[in-house]
């Protein structure tokens, strides 16, 4: 059982004590000052509000995850906990994902949280949308037939592999990637039409990431917020705070032409 379904369960099981109680006082036994709940009424009574509370916060507002790979470097590395706004592509209920309330769709550059067909959440870069055309080949991605355009930066190194360190610009967004040039990732999807209510996503680490030109693509009734910052990061190796990753934004928007 996810901690999603475990808080719903929680929450639904305190709420329900607590109005049966309510609902059997009112019309059988009304409670009088100074008299002694049942411990299971006590303990119900105090944790609804806190499951409650939590729920709201967590299903509809913002989300707290952890990245536990390298496959979107440079932009998020390992042991980074980020903040992840649920409502800006609309208000779902809790566990079904039903969309109650549609706020707003994916952008090409957004950093989205969804989950994958095998029950697993997931981060990528969305680089397309419905209708768009992509194509990912010689390690260079097109939209709609168009180069996106890169700038190399600089080499460096990632673990025990040579990586060139490049910039993207994606619309309006900017950000840099990283490219393996000693491998040749290949999957099933290099060349795509997206299709309605769906995206195509990317890791930034593009050598290093299994995404949408392996699996296909993103249903928008698996999404599950767009990540915003990251809040805090811990190096595991070294066993210290990565102070200068807290609080740093995800996004940088950028004009090519008054660059």
């Amino acid at each position: 059982m996810r901690f999603e379904e475990l808080l719903v369960t929680l929450t639904a099981g305190t709420g329900v004590v607590c109005l049966a109680n309510y609902l059997y006082q009112k019309r059988y036994a009304p409670a009088t000052v100074g008299s002694k709940q049942n411990w299971l009424i006590e303990t119900c009574r105090s944790f609804f509000p806190v499951f409650l509370l939590v729920l709201v916060l967590r299903s509809f507002l913002f989300e707290a995850f952890r990245i536990p790979s390298g496959s979107m470097k440079p932009t998020l590395v390992e042991g980074d906990f980020i903040l992840v706004n649920k409502f800006n592509y609309g208000v779902r209920l809790p566990v079904l994902g039903t969309k109650l309330l549609n706020l707003g769709q994916p952008k090409t550059g957004d950093i989205i949280v969804f989950r994958h067909s095998d029950g697993k959440d997931l981060i990528k870069r969305v680089v397309g949308v419905a209708g768009d055309h992509i194509k990912y080949q010689d390690k260079k991605l097109y939209i709609n037939n168009k180069l996106v355009t890169t700038e190399f930066i600089q080499p460096t190194q990632d673990g025990d592999n040579l990586t060139l360190e490049s910039r993207e610009y994606l619309e309006n967004q900017v950000h840099n990637i990283y490219i393996y040039p000693q491998r040749n990732v290949m999957g099933r999807y290099q060349d795509v039409i997206v299709p309605p209510n769906s995206y195509f996503v990317l890791g930034d680490n593009r050598d290093n990431s299994e995404d949408g030109r392996f699996w296909g693509f993103v249903p928008d009734k698996d999404l599950l917020g767009k990540a915003l910052l990251t809040w805090m990061s811990w190096d595991a190796e070294n066993l210290n705070i990565r102070w200068s990753r807290i609080g740093k934004s995800m996004y940088n928007n950028h004009n090519k032409e008054t660059s």
